[in-house]
């Protein structure tokens, strides 16, 4: 309803009042001219102080006049070219659109289209538009060209073992590399403009029989909802479509690994690609599956257990190690032995600080140096923070300014948040780390059970598109934690995960797991024997 009222309004507008307010939006409804003149014009003034917006008239040899629009930068100049030339030859009958479209255009991607903004939507992101006198309709011609990024490893999510690919800035790269892991038609790409100014394109991506239904429902009402002037990147969207904004814990995972979105759609989830970011977001996102690397599904099952386990054991170093120093040293010095207490002690002895603002000096310029060292050329970055966090350190202990176990505290603690393989998870602990030691220095190891308490309660209550955040462990699901606490082997893995509620439950062959079942009885038979 709201489209047919806006339709209304600019039907009524006149070219004039159209070209003045400029945007996309009030194109709505406005139809194309048979008239090549009334076309320029409003092109003209719409573009006008636009020297990378193109307007190529050019007349056929049957003497009919016509234009072809793009934005230099965009195009495939010399694709435009040889269209250019094939359209020009026209020499007997009408210039019908159609005719061009069917008999003369060599262009495999071509659309008609009756109405301004669909028009200047396609040229604005990098199609070729042709109007031709006495027509009122126009084609858009898929040739789109100019610079983009090559495809590299992405630096975030590293691996030893898989695939070196990671995604780019442009949405076509991007699904095409997606569509190269799941050869299949059942592979959906739905496509969405979002944004009054930018028009960014995005592509809402699934697998069509195996993904919850009321999930894809969802998350297009809450993608139709937004009404906003741009968005620059994919975070714009994750930070309007999660459930609770408010939560340090994110709800909405995002990657560069074409693997890792192949893997999630087969599981039953959501991507969300966006124009202009080589990040794509994955719905439902549960805690669980931000601890979990795309590395562990390639190795032996053994290394990739013990691999999580280790990550499971550091995440809880990253979020209580300093809080735990400063509850024990300011209130339960009773808990350690005689020995380390009394060099702990001896440590401190000069140190003017109580412990808790011991800690959140180190805490505070470890924080300072680790982004330092992201925000510097990747040169110098890596050897300011290293040498700048050993200097610091070096010269803060010899001051008498910090302790050497509180130096001791704070590298395991920044060793340990870099185990976790995502990084918006990384940060959500690393902020969480301070409240609990302003809890630790007021209340001792009561307020770090209590802030755990805290924390865990509200993450139990968070839901991401319907799905509990902490699902399969709470709720319990046994038949899922085979993926959790464990990467069990492949042949074990027969059922999708039970949370994501798939239509196709079954992802492995009942036939396989049957003949894995006899060859180990087989075996067992022959050891036993």
């Amino acid at each position: 309803m709201k489209n047919m009222d806006l339709k209304g309004r600019n039907e009524n507008k006149t070219r004039k009042e159209i070209a003045e307010a400029g945007s996309l939006i009030d194109l709505e409804g406005v139809p194309i001219s048979p008239e090549l003149d009334k076309n320029k014009d409003l092109l003209k003034a719409l573009f006008s102080d636009c020297f990378d917006f193109v307007i190529r008239e050019f007349a056929m040899k049957n003497g009919v006049e016509a234009i072809a629009i793009f934005v230099d930068g965009l195009i495939d100049t010399k694709s435009v070219n040889q269209a250019l030339q094939a359209v020009m030859v026209l020499e007997n009958g009408d210039a019908d659109i159609r005719v061009l479209e069917k008999f003369l255009l060599p262009v495999s991607q071509i659309m008609r289209v009756k109405d301004m903004k669909g028009l200047l939507l396609a040229v604005l992101s990098g199609d070729t538009g042709i109007l031709v006198q006495g027509n009122e309709e126009a084609l858009t011609l898929g040739i789109r060209g100019g610079e983009k990024r090559s495809i590299n490893e992405p630096e975030g999510e590293s691996v030893i073992r898989g695939p070196r690919e990671g995604f780019v800035e442009n949405i076509q790269t991007n699904t095409s590399m997606l569509r190269r892991k799941l050869k299949t038609p059942r592979l959906k790409m739905k496509a969405k403009v979002i944004g009054h100014e930018s028009n960014t394109n995005i592509v809402i991506s699934y697998l069509e029989g195996i993904v919850d239904e009321s999930v894809l429902k969802e998350l297009e009402e809450r993608l139709g909802r937004i009404e906003i002037d741009a968005v620059l990147e994919s975070g714009y969207l994750e930070s309007l479509i999660q459930d609770n904004t408010m939560s340090p814990f994110p709800q909405v995972m995002y990657t560069e690994r074409p693997d890792t979105v192949a893997a999630s759609l087969l599981e039953g989830r959501v991507a969300v690609f966006v124009d202009g970011s080589p990040m794509v977001l994955l719905v439902p996102a549960t805690f669980w599956m931000q601890l979990q690397a795309s590395e562990d599904y390639y190795e032996r099952f053994q290394m990739a257990t013990l691999i999580r386990w280790l990550r499971y054991l550091f995440v809880i170093f990253a979020l209580t190690t300093p809080a735990f120093y400063v509850a024990i040293t300011t209130f339960h010095q009773q808990m350690l032995p005689t020995t380390l207490l009394l060099s702990i002690a001896a440590a401190r002895e000069s140190i003017p600080f109580p412990a808790i603002l011991e800690a959140l000096i180190m805490e505070i310029s470890f924080e300072a140096l680790r982004e330092a060292g992201i925000r510097l050329p990747k040169t110098i970055g890596q050897a300011v923070s290293i040498l700048g966090a050993l200097v610091v350190g070096s010269a803060a202990v010899e001051a008498g300014i910090v302790s050497a176990p509180m130096v001791i505290v704070v590298s395991l603690t920044g060793i340990a948040s870099f185990t976790i393989p995502h990084f918006n998870l990384a940060i959500s602990l690393r902020m969480l780390r301070f409240p609990l030691m302003i809890a630790a220095a007021i209340f001792g190891i009561f307020g770090i059970l209590v802030g755990l308490m805290l924390i865990l309660g509200h993450m139990a209550n968070l839901r991401s598109f319907g799905v509990p955040y902490l699902a399969p462990a709470a709720p319990l699901s046994i038949r899922d934690m085979k993926d959790v606490w464990i990467r069990a082997p492949w042949s074990f893995m027969v059922s999708r995960p039970e949370i994501l509620q798939s239509q196709n439950e079954k992802r492995l062959g009942e036939e396989f797991v049957r003949k894995e079942e006899a060859a180990d009885t087989d075996q067992q038979s022959k050891r036993q024997d």
